[in-house]
Parts: structure tokens; C-alpha cells; sequence
């Protein structure tokens, strides 16, 4: 039988809608919605309004790891390239059971934070050594377990990673565990699919970036994932450092994106993660090929990244969607706000990326998000209509501050004023992960997260 919810609010596509019955089958796809249904008195109802999932289209869930523990300065200009020296040292501790302890107590926080599915950028191939496990699949095989356990959908990205600088410089000795050959990582990809998709689970390829991956290793990688799945997502960091760029620009005479945009055939399957370091043209040009930019604002601002070009982005009618990255926040409506306060910050102006159609910028956001993070994600979590998984967030109306506040201004609460432990109920994929901003698995996730980082702490 099929189970139906009665929302008197609800945000539906083209925006809020009074008196909502969302109807969901067995495999956890939405077969009716309704709005304005007089009787409703036979229907479990919500107890506050209910928005739709947010897809998180860029995750590392092995950071979360030492998420907290680069915040010491060690240098005189510490940036991005130094953080990047802290991360690898934690990512060459981390084996197959760390890995499935540390992505399952994730995805738990991701849940409870309002994130209904996550597109895992996935690098960790190969034993600490950087010899192949007797397994290949078995880092791949933890997230899918992980996904799995939690009940979250997941995008699995496995990276195409070969070296350490533009035009072909050898990686680093600890970037060891990443570098994988093309064939190795298509072959890996067609298991992965065969063996694990799912309603849930979308298999898709991540080339880590321009200065990583050679321009001939990535068209290789292109055709043989066409042969695979044609529609597959494919992601990129690209743009991400001003040294990136100035690289890029003396290796090829070209920025990032410029380059990127006229050597490869750029669509809507693409997602161009952070994009930040972009000029009006770039800006532009990306937008025009349908491709979502892929925002982490939280990390970028903890990484001192700079700030993505939000405004010129939408005046191009350009996508979207929202990540959590390092995992330093894992609060969906976190990522909301630090977006629309970094375009403040920039444009010294107010309710910056609020639109014509929806001028209340929470909602202008979410809706703008979750279209893009279900673009870059490949799976059918664009909303609360017919045809995509139910993937939805009740936001649970006990806090005082809440009263008296239509639905839109509820949500701007949640947004801009409201603390990231305040409790939502969450449905992914037809079924209720976090009931009263719980999920059975917390306790034993947390307890098992907490061994293994200080297990990895200890081997410091």
C-alpha cells in the first residue's frame, strides 16, 4: 500500500502550496502530489512544513575525519596548500574499515542535517602504501555499505587522479594512494555499476582537476565512460585556488575554466565543483553548457578559497546546487545561508540571490539547489513531485521561535536564525531516516567515529 503524508505547507517546485498530500510507493518514488486537498483526515500529517531533501553534490566524507584540526597556524600564510599537507597525512591512515566508520557516522550527520542523498568525490583507491588492494573495489565498497546502513542516497564518484601540477608533473609521494590508471578506474566504475546501482545508489566519474589529470587521460576517461553509461555525471574541481589559475595560465596561456570549457565538451551531465576564480566571460561560457556549479561555500570560506561570482552566475541562468566538501558543516541550510552571506559580504547588498519569482532568498536558494544538486547528483531528487524519490524534510515547529510565521518565514528562520541542531524529520527514499532529528544508527556511528579518530590521532 502506498504511504501518503498531509503537509499544510509545502514547497513543491514553483513554490509554497497550502494543504499538500504526497503519495510514495513501496520502491520510494512519488506517484501524486496534490495541493489544496480539502479532506485529509485518513492522512498521517506533517507537524510543520515540509521542504524538499537537499542533495549534497560534493562530499569527502574521509575529512570529516580531522574536520577542526587544521584551525592551528603553522605557517606565516597558511592557505589552501597548506591545509592540503594536513589532509594527506590523515588520508594515508585511513583504511577500509576507517573509512566505512568515518562515511556512516557522515551520512548519519548528513541526514540529520537535512541532506537526503550525497555525491561522494571518492580518491582513497589504493592501500596506504599505494599498492592495490586484493580487492580494487573495496574503498569504493565501504561508501556503498555506508550509504546503504544510513538509508541516504548516494552518487559514488570515483576520481581519476595521475599526478601533481600541469603538463604532466609526477605525484607526490603522498598522493600515492589516489593515482589510478584509466582502465583500471573505467573497470571499476562498470563493476561498481553492475554491482551496486540502485534506486538509491548512481555510479559516475570525478576527474579530480585540470592540474591533476592530463587533457589526453581525461579524453580517454570521457569515451570509455560514454561506452559504459552516456548519461552518467561527471564532476571536476576546477578554479578552485588563484594559484590554480596562474598555473594553468603559464602551462597553457589560458585561465582554468577557459581552458577547460574549449578543450572539452562541457554539458549538463558536468559539474564544476567550486568554479570560484572565474572571469564574466568564464562565467558566461560554463553557464551556457548547461553544466551545474558545484558551491561548498562553508569550506571555501574555511579554506580561504574566495568568493564564487553568485550574482553574474544567475544573470547567465546558470545552475547550481550545494556540497558540504570537507564536512566542516554538515547543516544543508548552513551551506544556504553561508552562500547568500558570502554575495552580501561581496556585494556589500542584501537578499543578493532572492528572484523575481522568489523573493523570499531562503526559498530562492532552496529550490535553486536542490534542481541543480539533482542535475550533478544524475538521480530523480529535483522536489516534491511526481516521478522523484521522496526525499523530503519536515521542519519540526516546537521552537517558540517559530510561532505565528508562515511556512516561507519558518524556513528563513531555519535558514539565517535558527541553531543546527534544531530537530527535523527526514524521508530519503520513501522511508524515515531521522524521526524527531534521531537516526537509529547515531549512537553506534558516533561511538565508532570517535575510536577510529583517535585511533588515527594516536598514529600522528
Amino acid at each position: 500500500m502506498n504511504a501518503r503524508l498531509f503537509a499544510a505547507d509545502a514547497l513543491l517546485p514553483d513554490g509554497w502550496a497550502r494543504d499538500v498530500v504526497i503519495e510514495w510507493n513501496d520502491a520510494g518514488d512519488i506517484v501524486d502530489v496534490r495541493a489544496n486537498v480539502a479532506d485529509s483526515r485518513d492522512v498521517e500529517r506533517a507537524r510543520g512544513p515540509v521542504v524538499p531533501g537537499m542533495p549534497n553534490l560534493h562530499s569527502h566524507a574521509f575529512q570529516r575525519a580531522f574536520a577542526g584540526l587544521a584551525e592551528h597556524r603553522a605557517h606565516d600564510e597558511d592557505s589552501f596548500w597548506t591545509w592540503r599537507d594536513v589532509m594527506y597525512r590523515f588520508a594515508n591512515r585511513i583504511g577500509p574499515d576507517e573509512l566505512e566508520a568515518i562515511a556512516t557516522h557522515v551520512f548519519v550527520e548528513l541526514l540529520r542535517g537535512g541532506y537526503t542523498s550525497v555525491c561522494e568525490f571518492h580518491y582513497l583507491h589504493r592501500d596506504l602504501d599505494g599498492r592495490a588492494y586484493a580487492d580494487d573495489a573495496a574503498m569504493s565498497l565501504t561508501l556503498v555499505r555506508a550509504a546503504q546502513r544510513t538509508g541516504i542516497g548516494l552518487t559514488l564518484l570515483p576520481v581519476l587522479y595521475e599526478g601533481n601540477g600541469f603538463g604532466g608533473v609526477a605525484p607526490r609521494h603522498e598522493q600515492r594512494r589516489f593515482v589510478v590508471a584509466v582502465d583500471a578506474l573505467l573497470d571499476l566504475i562498470a563493476r561498481l555499476r553492475n554491482e551496486c546501482a540502485s534506486d538509491s545508489i548512481r555510479i559516475g566519474l570525478a576527474i579530480h582537476s585540470l592540474r591533476a589529470v592530463s587533457f589526453a587521460t581525461i579524453d580517454a576517461a570521457l569515451a570509455g565512460l560514454r561506452a559504459i553509461d552516456a548519461t552518467a555525471p561527471v564532476h571536476i574541481h576546477v578554479a578552485e585556488q588563484e594559484r590554480e589559475v596562474e598555473e594553468c595560465i603559464a602551462w597553457s596561456g589560458q585561465r582554468s575554466v577557459e581552458w577547460l570549457l574549449g578543450h572539452v565538451a562541457v554539458d549538463a551531465r558536468w559539474c564544476l565543483v567550486h568554479a570560484t576564480h572565474t572571469n564574466a566571460q568564464e562565467v558566461r561560457d560554463a553557464a551556457r553548457t548547461g553544466a551545474v556549479a558545484g558551491l561548498c561555500p562553508t569550506t571555501e570560506a574555511n579554506l580561504g578559497d574566495g568568493v564564487f561570482d553568485g550574482v553574474g552566475w544567475q544573470a547567465a541562468d546558470g545552475a547550481f546546487g550545494l556540497g558540504s566538501d570537507s564536512n566542516v558543516c554538515t547543516f544543508a541550510f548552513g551551506e544556504v545561508a553561508m552562500l547568500e552571506y558570502s554575495q552580501r559580504l561581496a556585494r556589500k547588498r542584501r537578499n543578493v540571490l532572492a528572484t523575481i519569482a522568489q523573493p523570499s532568498v531562503a526559498t530562492a536558494i532552496v529550490l535553486n539547489a536542490v534542481a541543480g544538486g539533482a542535475q550533478a547528483s544524475g538521480r530523480p531528487v529535483a522536489g516534491i513531485e511526481r516521478g522523484q524519490r521522496a526525499d523530503f524534510v519536515v521542519l519540526c515547529t516546537s521552537d517558540p521561535a517559530l510561532a505565528a510565521l508562515s511556512a516561507a518565514q519558518q524556513l528563513s528562520m531555519r535558514v539565517f536564525a535558527s541553531p543546527p541542531h534544531a530537530p527535523l524529520a527526514v524521508c530519503a527514499g520513501g522511508r524515515w531516516q531521522i524521526v524527531a532529528g534521531h537516526h537509529p544508527l547515531e549512537e553506534s556511528a558516533a561511538r565508532r567515529f570517535a575510536d577510529v579518530r583517535a585511533k588515527l590521532l594516536a598514529s600522528a
